[in-house]
């Protein structure tokens, strides 16, 4: 793409003079959808070094023998690390470079467990938008994201609040 290229994939952001693949606060619509075109394989590694990194010992996520005598039946993965997969496949299609700031997440559930080996992908929702009542340069979006595995099961569910760029001058 070039910096002349236009559309809601290609704005320009004037003060970086570069492409931003985000959206700007106007080009969301309230009940827009997105099926986000990236997926992810999680693997024992990422579970066993994101638990670790954490400071996060439960033997849930890193003793396969613990996890074996539970109703799993084996380790499953670390629920933030899942958190974090999902909105991190959503940015491209809707936040990036385009974010002043993430304003909080809510409603946060992990239906299903998420194993080595799953395959994610994630959807997401916009609910809700209003202008932004202290910056008049943005607005606040309200997204739903879920995360499903390869069998389309919802593994996880947040409601994400953003405050978002509007569209340069």
């Amino acid at each position: 793409m070039c910096p002349t290229d236009t559309g809601p994939r290609a704005q320009l952001n004037q003060r970086e003079t570069t492409i931003m693949a985000g959206m700007y606060f106007e080009e969301f619509e309230v009940g827009q959808e997105f099926r986000h075109a990236l997926t992810r394989t999680v693997t024992e590694m990422d579970n066993t070094m994101f638990s670790l990194l954490t400071l996060n010992p439960q033997p849930l996520h890193i003793d396969a023998h613990f996890a074996e005598k539970t109703e799993f039946g084996q380790r499953i993965f670390n629920s933030l690390y899942t958190l974090g997969i999902m909105i991190g496949m959503t940015v491209y299609d809707t936040t990036l470079g385009t974010t002043v700031a993430n304003l909080g997440m809510t409603d946060v559930t992990f239906p299903k467990p998420v194993f080595h080996g799953d395959t994610l992908r994630a959807t997401t929702k916009v609910l809700s938008k209003r202008e932004s009542k202290s910056r008049p340069n943005a607005g606040i979006v309200e997204f739903e994201h879920h995360a499903l595995n390869q069998n389309d099961e919802i593994v996880g569910r947040c409601l994400r609040t953003a405050l978002m760029h509007k569209r340069p001058a």
